[in-house]
């Protein structure tokens, strides 16, 4: 028997371990900035803070972190900003899942258990039997730091918590009514044996403390998100498809950050930016989400910065192009009923234009066009993608990032499959397709 042909070509895969590898190192929102930022200082971008004046310069290269978890970075264009405008790339840093709430919960029958609060909109099974840990920022006392505190990282790289199923000898219908858990007294995670000397709160802060070298006092405040500690990984006959946790929305700004990054994209006629935002998953509405004031504050400074006009500041607007780039939903054999059946999109068969009537998403006729253009000069393929009319469609950012700004704007993403799951997974061919694309959108 001859041996079918690997259609999986070395830069696919090696794009791909990479973007394995990104989402390995970012656990957390906090954690995807900060190997964005790793990246930016790598390629000679210079870091701005909102407080401060900015002076920019055609060409220069700058990125801007509000709360840590969102970011901003961009390339000032040669040519008038106001005849050229700017071309955008929109994507999130968070998924959905559990975070660890304010008070640990107290011993149970000389078990301690995380109490965890449900962040966006989660498969909740999927958290069950994994091996689970915590990653996020601890804020602290530190005496000599701005307002007296101090922010720092954390990342527990081993198993640390567990969500243990019940018996199927106690829930005989679970393979024929699904897995469904209580919000309250069914999800907090198993963490420890109670230490009667140092019980619940104090062992937590314990842990904490230890791992950043500080004093359990200290301890003020936490964003803990849990995460599967499993390593992103390919499978399939030829490894063409990869799995791993975050793909929705990390597989986008791992995607953005390399075409970004691509000679091709290194001296570009318009200024090309790219904005993360964290808290899309729960509505975008904050200080740092996408609905919020960031971007638009980002652009009117880098407009009144290069040109000193708030009337060219409104000109570069009405020039400027948006890509909302967020993951799509792959068609399932295995449930073909979930489908609108003419708009079945495949994975690695190119990324997806997602249209919807009730603009859900922001893609119309021009705008699907636009993009259909750089598809066809990346020489990649492209699908449209639409939901069933009787199930309701999701949405990204870019229906209010397009509103607020008024830019026209397209929605796309590459096709997956258990999309907010603790384990999703998609095509290795897709993510370098997407790159490609977004090279040229940024290279035009």
């Amino acid at each position: 028997m001859n041996e079918l042909a690997n259609p999986i070509n070395p830069s696919a895969r090696q794009h791909a371990q990479n973007l394995l590898d990104f989402i390995d190192s970012s656990p957390s929102p906090w954690h995807a900035v900060s190997t964005v930022e790793n990246s930016l200082g790598k390629h000679g971008f210079s870091r701005l803070f909102e407080g401060e004046t900015w002076r920019l310069q055609p060409g220069g290269k700058y990125y801007v972190i509000r709360d840590g978890s969102s970011i901003i970075f961009f390339t000032c264009g040669t040519k008038l900003l106001h005849q050229s405008g700017f071309r955008i790339l929109g994507a999130h840093t968070d998924s959905p899942g559990l975070r660890v709430k304010p008070q640990v919960a107290k011993p149970t029958d000389q078990f301690i258990r995380l109490g965890v609060e449900i962040y966006g909109g989660p498969i909740l099974a999927t958290f069950t039997d994994r091996d689970l840990s915590l990653a996020g920022r601890v804020t602290h006392r530190a005496g000599k730091a701005p307002h007296g505190i101090n922010t720092q990282l954390v990342h527990f790289q081993k198993p640390l918590v567990r969500l243990p199923n019940l018996a199927i000898h106690m829930n005989r219908m679970v393979n024929d009514e699904g897995l469904r858990l209580d919000k309250q007294q069914e999800i907090p995670l198993l963490f420890s044996i109670s230490d009667n000397e140092n019980p619940d709160l104090g062992q937590f802060h314990g842990l904490l403390a230890e791992k950043l070298k500080i004093e359990p006092n200290d301890i003020l405040s936490w964003d803990l998100n849990v995460f599967d500690t499993q390593k992103g990984t390919f499978y399939g006959q030829h490894e063409e498809f990869l799995t791993n946790s975050q793909l929705d929305n990390l597989a986008s700004c791992h995607a953005a950050l390399t075409a970004f990054m691509s000679d091709n994209a290194s001296n570009p006629d318009s200024t090309i930016l790219c904005a993360f935002f964290d808290h899309e998953e729960i509505g975008s509405e904050s200080i740092k989400g996408a609905d919020g004031s960031f971007l638009p504050d980002v652009l009117e400074r880098i407009s009144l910065c290069l040109e000193s006009d708030v009337e060219g500041y409104k000109q570069a607007l009405a020039n400027s192009f948006l890509i909302s780039a967020d993951m799509a939903h792959a068609y399932h054999p295995n449930f073909a009923s979930a489908y609108e059946p003419n708009h079945k999109v495949l994975v690695n068969s190119g990324p997806v234009i997602k249209v919807n009537a009730n603009h859900r998403y922001t893609s119309e006729t021009v705008s699907e066009a636009m993009f259909i253009r750089y598809c066809e000069q990346a020489d990649v393929p492209w699908q449209k993608y639409t939901h069933r009319t009787n199930i309701p469609c999701g949405s990204t950012i870019g229906p209010m990032t397009s509103a607020r700004l008024g830019i026209r704007s397209v929605d796309v993403g590459n096709p997956m499959w258990a999309m907010h799951s603790v384990r999703e997974s998609a095509g290795v061919l897709d993510h370098l397709s997407m790159i490609d694309v977004l090279t040229c959108f940024f290279a035009a």
